[in-house]
C-alpha cells in the first residue's frame, strides 16, 4: 500500500455539512413556487365570476318588479298627457264638437296591454286651441250624447242638457261638464284624460 493510502485525514479538517434548504433552494424553473400566487389569481377570478352571475339576474329583478313604478304611461309626453292621431286641422273650424276614441297604453300589476281605449272626449276647436270635456255626464255617470240639431250635449238616462260650452241647461246636472286639459304641440292634439266623481257639484278626480 502506498503512503497515501495509509493517510489519515487530518484533525483539524472538518467533513462538509450540508446546508438546509429553503424556497431559495430551489431553481425558478420550480413548477411548484408559482403555485400558490397562481391558485390565488385563480380564486379571485372565479369570485369576480360569481359576483357577475349573481348581480346580473338581481338587477333584472329588480328592474322587472320596479317597471310599473317606471314607465309613464307609453305615448304620454309627461304630467299624464297623451299624444292623440288627431291633428288641429282634423277639427272643424267652427267649433262643432268631434268625439274622440282616447286609447293609451294600459298597466296593470306588471303587465302592460298597449294601445287600450280608456276612454272618449268630446273635442271642439276654438281657433288655434282645443277645448275638451269628458263624454261622463257628471250626473251619474252615462255617455252624453251631442246633438246637432238643438246645438247641446245631451245625457238620454236623466235628460241632462249642457251647452257647446258645457254649462248646464236645466237642474239635473250637479255641475258642467268635466274639461279635460288639451294641447296643440307640432299641430297635433295632446290630451290629459281623467275621470271625476258624480253626484257632486265640486269636480274631484278619481
Amino acid at each position: 500500500m502506498s503512503e497515501n493510502e495509509n493517510a489519515t485525514p487530518d484533525a483539524d479538517e472538518t467533513p462538509p455539512v450540508e446546508a438546509s434548504c429553503s424556497t431559495d433552494c430551489f431553481s425558478e424553473n420550480d413548477p411548484s413556487i408559482g403555485t400558490p400566487r397562481r391558485n390565488f389569481v385563480a380564486e379571485m377570478m372565479a369570485a369576480g365570476v360569481g359576483a357577475l352571475v349573481g348581480i346580473v339576474p338581481a338587477t333584472i329583478g329588480g328592474l322587472f318588479f320596479l317597471d310599473p313604478l317606471l314607465r309613464n304611461g307609453g305615448k304620454g309626453e309627461g304630467d299624464g298627457f297623451i299624444e292623440t292621431d288627431l291633428v288641429l286641422d282634423a277639427l272643424p273650424a267652427d267649433g262643432t264638437p268631434v268625439r274622440y276614441t282616447v286609447r293609451d297604453d294600459l298597466i296593470n300589476a306588471w303587465n302592460m296591454f298597449p294601445d287600450q281605449p280608456i276612454g272618449a272626449a268630446w273635442l271642439r276647436r276654438i281657433q288655434d286651441q282645443v277645448l275638451a270635456f269628458s263624454t261622463v255626464c257628471p250626473h251619474l255617470g252615462c255617455d252624453v250624447e251631442h246633438r246637432a240639431g238643438e246645438g247641446d250635449f245631451y245625457c238620454p238616462c236623466h235628460t241632462s242638457a249642457f251647452d257647446l260650452d258645457g254649462k248646464p241647461l236645466n237642474a239635473i246636472p250637479p255641475r258642467a261638464m268635466d274639461t279635460l286639459e288639451a294641447t296643440v304641440k307640432d299641430g297635433r292634439i295632446w290630451l290629459k284624460y281623467e275621470t271625476f266623481r258624480g253626484a257632486t257639484s265640486e269636480k274631484v278626480p278619481v
